[in-house]
């Protein structure tokens, strides 16, 4: 299986929580689309520096995560962070990696929204056994 990309929203929960409250405009909710990365490998939903000044996610704690090629580094973790995918959201953290480096969809958000990398198509679908609302397992 290859790369898989998708178009994913990130949108600041706080101006999301501040625009619900009329404190400030819609207009002013900051969110962009990245054509991310997506990977099951990674856990969390993995932005850049470069991402992170654009939409001023407040920074919650620092967090040590192991790299693909086993270093252990300490990074900003930032949010909340909203996600968006077709007709899927969910909210979380993210991790926020150095410089320009390629942003990751991780496994949590992913579960969350209930989405699935389709193999023979090499892309990011909603889950056709719940194609109008995101389901979940509790037990």
């Amino acid at each position: 299986m290859g790369l898989v990309y998708a178009d994913i929203k990130l949108i600041n929960g706080e101006d999301l929580v501040l625009a619900k409250r009329h404190i400030i405009g819609e207009e002013e909710v900051k969110e962009m689309t990245i054509n991310m990365l997506v990977d099951s490998g990674a856990y969390m939903l993995a932005i850049n520096e470069t991402i992170q000044e654009q939409l001023k996610f407040p920074v919650i704690e620092k967090r040590k995560a192991q790299m693909a090629n086993g270093s252990i580094e300490e990074y900003d973790v930032v949010g909340p962070v909203e996600v968006r995918f077709k007709n899927r959201q969910s909210t979380c953290r993210a991790m926020v990696l150095p410089g320009d480096n390629e942003p990751l969809l991780g496994s949590i958000p992913m579960e969350d929204m209930d989405v699935l990398i389709h193999p023979q198509r090499q892309e990011l679908i909603v889950n056709p056994d719940h194609p109008y609302f995101a389901q979940m397992k509790m037990k």
